[in-house]
């Protein structure tokens, strides 16, 4: 039965081993495979009566009746281009307790054994659903370099999740973003291993708390996701093969994984891509081996959508595919046919064993949930969500989407250069100056700002730079020149200054074509630039956008300050030359507009730093600064292919100086211990202070240069603080390595540098 306190979903107690194996054992093997589906699209579970009341739709309950119960519910309140759903027809945050309570009530009244349904949301920056919070997409989070902060951001996420009813939050996290070319790069925390680290750390802590305490109590479980190593897929094409050595996977792409695990991590989301021929979905060493057997992972293992049917031309038919996937280490699906046939497989010993195992698993993250019954009750008792705690949960996130929408602000021009920016903010707030004209293809965009799995925002929660310095300096001053030819050429002539507003977007309209796994199917002219299955050839701006600044320059002597708003590292190199000032924004969510005015106008710092490694040409891809060998003088055409590498910020701690750097090995504690002095100048300052190695002297070619610790910083004007970083010696070399010389500095290999020998 649904219960009317709230307070019955966080119950302290939990059923022991024998409880579950008794409700296992009272349950057919049809059931038990029930268990392990989530094959609905949770949209379509409900739909609206004549009277506009909420009903259950027949699909539910026959896929209830087929399986005597349900195991995990996908999307329910999911809302987007792909879904269809949107403020007309979709389920609304006032209505999200009463879509719980019908989808949960159906379930138990139709249900064998009085089992409630997992609910599982898409969160990869916040709840995809109507009314959702928008955080910065994780690019944009990246640039932050500030774990603490991501973990107070995914807690309110999770907050608001656990308000509205929903137990799984599908959460990117472990992908690195190593080919720009791929269009999800924008789900990645950048190109470095260490910092998505720290950051799908953050997630776990955020979202379930210390010890998984917030679980079942105001917090929900997390599935991270991708495993593993999707983002170097060949050439960038999205779920297509990772062609890489396991010391590269597990230098790269599997710290992450790592790390969420020893934060407590309840689930991960196997990928679409294999692995030396070895599809995820389908790789006992990595799901098995690597995650249950050296990692000690516990919880559960999803596949991504559609990628067990994907195995069936290596497993020659779609039962098949199922059987492997779940022998491989797969526990819950996500809309495929394959766990659908595991019926099928009934007499099949290992078939059997594997499904009991992960149903295990499914009950026992249900159970944290409240989901099972209580012994002699026939069904579970399951809270109701209440509409007032959705809307403080919400509010809360919302005040940290603007605080890490400030945060991601990137300054990419040299610090030499900065007082520009100075200089152009006086004139925009001078009334006599001249107009303020905002151009660029996203001059009075909103959509851009919010990056791929973003629900339709309500028109009066929609902004653009050009709205927000209308807001700000007054209609009169602000002119807006979506197109050159929209204003005057004597307006041009007299400006003030130009903020040119460029990038990418992952916006879907709702008359897209769509893959069956919701990636953009097509790219149409204007269409979607960045997000799932938009994989580019061409990462330079699209639609021509450097002419468009070459047009915009023509006409005015003024200053143009370029904000460039981002999903992957698009090449800068012309909008750099032809900017005064050039911001990189990320997708910066839906405080993004605000952000950029709080900088140009209210005088706002810019702490962010590059979570990737801009190109500098086309074709010069990729270049990661944590390469083995420097891709500087090799092409004749392209000297010098970086423009600006991974960790630039120039407003980053602007005018902090360092100094007294030193380091010793300390051997008895197995670590490197880096100690420095900070000291602000006239300004208050902060992001983060990062410190790189380069490693010499080992049994392979050392990288070029390694994030090795990070700690993000925020002082006062004339603050004068010592800066400490540890370094576990394991972070340096590998077991064998012998002796190896460090050079360490605070940039990536530039500035100050201190060196020593590890033994």
């Amino acid at each position: 039965m649904i219960a009317s306190n709230v307070g019955m979903a966080a119950v302290d107690g939990r059923h022991g081993r024998a409880s579950i194996d008794r409700l296992i054992a009272s349950m057919s093997f049809r059931e038990k495979v029930g268990q392990l589906n989530q094959r609905l699209l949770g949209w379509k579970t409900v739909r609206r009566d004549a009277s506009g009341r909420l009903v259950a739709t027949d699909e539910l309950k026959r896929e209830i009746d087929r399986w005597g119960g349900l195991g995990v519910l996908y999307g329910l309140m999911r809302a987007d281009p792909w879904s269809g759903q949107h403020w007309g027809n979709g389920i609304r945050p006032e209505e999200r307790g009463e879509a719980v309570a019908l989808i949960q009530n159906t379930v138990l009244e139709r249900g064998a054994h009085g089992v409630g349904v997992l609910l599982s949301e898409e969160a990869p920056h916040g709840h995809q659903a109507l009314g959702g919070t928008v955080l910065p997409t994780n690019l944009g989070l990246g640039a932050t370099f500030d774990p603490e902060g991501v973990r107070q951001a995914e807690s309110a996420a999770a907050a608001e999740l656990a308000a509205s009813g929903v137990h799984i939050a599908l959460v990117s996290g472990l992908d690195i973003a190593r080919d720009p070319r791929w269009g999800r790069c924008e789900e990645c925390f950048g190109e470095d291993p260490l910092m998505a680290e720290r950051m799908c750390e953050a997630i776990v802590l955020g979202m379930q708390g210390e010890h998984r305490s917030k679980v079942g109590h105001g917090g929900v479980a997390v599935v991270l996701k991708h495993l593993a190593a999707q983002g170097e897929a060949v050439g960038g094409r999205n779920g297509q093969s990772a062609v890489l050595g396991t010391h590269d996977l597990h230098e790269i792409h599997l710290p992450p994984v790592a790390a969420g695990v020893r934060a407590g991590a309840l689930g991960f989301m196997a990928a679409y891509n294999d692995i030396d021929s070895m599809p995820c979905c389908a790789n006992p060493w990595l799901l098995k081996d690597y995650l249950r057997t050296q990692l000690g992972f516990d919880g559960i293992v999803m596949a991504d959508g559609l990628a067990v049917d994907r195995l069936e031309d290596m497993a020659a038919s779609i039962p098949a595919a199922g059987r492997a996937a779940l022998l491989a280490g797969v526990d819950v699906s996500l809309w495929d046919e394959g766990f659908t046939h595991l019926e099928e497989y009934a007499d099949d010993e290992q078939v059997s064993n594997a499904v009991d195992t992960a149903l295990r698993r499914v009950l026992e993250l249900k159970d944290m949930f409240g989901l099972l019954p209580e012994d002699g009750a026939d069904a579970a008792s399951i809270a109701v969500p209440d509409a007032n705690a959705i809307a403080q949960a919400t509010q809360q996130g919302r005040e940290q989407a603007k605080r890490m929408a400030r945060e991601a602000m990137t300054l990419l021009d040299d610090p030499s250069s900065t007082a520009s920016l100075d200089d152009i903010r006086a004139l925009m707030v001078d009334a006599q100056a001249g107009p303020v004209i905002v151009a660029g293809p996203f001059a009075d965009d909103f959509g851009c700002f919010l990056g791929d799995y973003t629900a339709p925002l309500p028109a009066d929660e929609q902004s653009s730079v050009y709205r927000q310095l209308v807001a700000r300096l007054g209609e009169n001053r602000v002119l807006l020149a979506a197109k050159t030819n929209d204003v005057p050429a004597s307006e041009w002539a007299r400006a003030a200054a130009v903020v040119f507003v460029c990038g990418s977007t992952s916006e879907r309209s709702y008359d897209s074509e769509f893959d069956d796994n919701g990636a953009a199917k097509a790219v149409a002219e204007y269409g979607a630039t960045c997000g799932e299955g938009v994989d580019l050839s061409d990462i330079r701006l699209p639609w021509h956008q450097d002419d468009v600044l070459d047009e915009v320059t023509a006409l005015t002597a003024a200053p143009v300050v370029s904000v460039t708003v981002c999903g992957r590292a698009h090449v800068l190199t012309h909008v750099m030359e032809r900017s005064a000032v050039t911001i990189w924004a990320g997708y910066a969510g839906q405080y993004g507009p605000q952000a950029v005015a709080d900088v140009l106008v209210d005088g706002a710092g810019l702490p962010g730093r590059l979570p990737v490694t801009l190109p500098a040409y086309p074709a010069a891809i990729p270049v990661r600064y944590n390469d083995r060998q420097s891709a500087a003088h090799v092409y004749k055409d392209a000297a010098e292919p970086v423009l600006r590498s991974f960790g630039f910020g120039a407003g980053a701690m602007a005018g902090v100086a360092f100094d007294d750097m030193h380091m010793d090995a300390q051997s008895h504690l197995g670590e490197l211990v880096v100690r420095g002095t900070a000291t602000a100048g006239a300004c208050a300052a902060s992001g983060a202070v990062n410190l790189f190695a380069h490693v010499s002297g080992g049994r392979r070619i050392p990288r070029l240069a390694m994030l090795v610790d990070s700690t993000y910083v925020s002082m006062e004007a004339g603050e004068r603080r010592d800066i400490t970083f540890h370094v576990p010696s394991e972070r340096l070399r590998d077991a064998g390595d012998g002796q190896v010389r460090v050079t360490c500095s605070l940039e990536a290999g530039m500035g100050d540098s201190a060196t020593v020998t590890l033994e």
